[in-house]
């Protein structure tokens, strides 16, 4: 166990490194959840009520959600990507466990996320977004995210390896996670959708996931009925339950499908 969170650690600097060199990243990686605040806030913002609260409070939860969301995709680009250039064959022949490199390319996301919500953050703070709970819920919602994407960047990871190119892979992953973004309660409130929208909106483990933050940042509409879903009715326990269900059935399925992929 000790080799293995070694051996993760050091694939985990080794992309970190990779990040420091190629700088063009993460600042597109900063730009985008910028870009989505002030277009939501000041484009979208001015022909969407949510009575009872300011749109902008409204909506930071949701730019949270969908960017940590996307974020979690770097783990699959970057094993396309590795196993395209045949750095995964160099891997190979070090002696280190199979499970180290996904450790370390699932760390990495957590890396780029934590930057991602920081500037976020800050963006949010700038337009009049406020955090109205405590601390300790607060951290909450920041660590719910974080685990959140950690255990979808796992789901990445098999994608990754399943696909053949790096633009197969970012057409699927968009294909899969920009209609779960949407079609939730991240921008809009679920109950003006139609019908089958709105029942898939409150299942949606997207949506549960930004129903939890919202409650934790405090940042909750009273004047609105309360959800009829059992997710959003219970968000946080829900988030728990779709974390646990990523990472149990996708962590040894990225392990197995890994030491498949370069046994070949």
């Amino acid at each position: 166990m000790q080799m293995v969170a070694s051996d993760g650690l050091t694939i985990a600097k080794r992309n970190v490194i990779k990040i420091k060199r190629v700088p063009d990243l993460i600042v597109f990686t900063v730009l985008s959840p910028i870009m989505f605040v002030l277009l939501f806030a000041f484009v979208f913002g001015s022909a969407i009520d949510i009575p009872g609260m300011s749109y902008r409070e409204f909506l930071i939860a949701g730019v949270f959600t969908q960017t940590v969301i996307f974020g979690a995709t770097w783990t699959g680009l970057g094993m396309v990507e590795d196993l395209q250039k045949g750095i995964i064959d160099r891997f190979r022949s070090l002696p280190m466990a199979p499970s180290a490199v996904l450790i370390g390319r699932t760390s990495t996301d957590v890396i780029i996320n934590v930057i991602s919500l920081a500037v976020m953050s800050l963006t949010g703070l700038v337009i009049g977004w406020r955090i109205h709970s405590s601390f300790p819920e607060a951290a909450a919602a920041y660590a719910l995210m974080l685990l959140f994407a950690y255990a979808l960047s796992w789901v990445m990871a098999v994608v990754g390896m399943w696909v053949r190119t790096p633009e197969v892979f970012n057409n699927a992953s968009f294909m899969v996670i920009f209609p779960l973004s949407f079609i939730a309660n991240t921008f809009v409130d679920p109950t003006s959708m139609p019908p089958v929208l709105r029942a898939i909106a409150e299942w949606n483990p997207v949506s549960a996931l930004t129903q939890a933050v919202r409650n934790l940042f405090g940042n909750t509409n009273p004047q609105m009925p309360p959800p009829q879903a059992w997710p959003l009715q219970n968000p946080i326990l829900a988030s728990l339950l779709w974390i646990g269900l990523m990472l149990i059935v996708f962590v040894p399925f990225a392990i197995h499908r890994y030491k498949k992929a370069v046994s070949r």
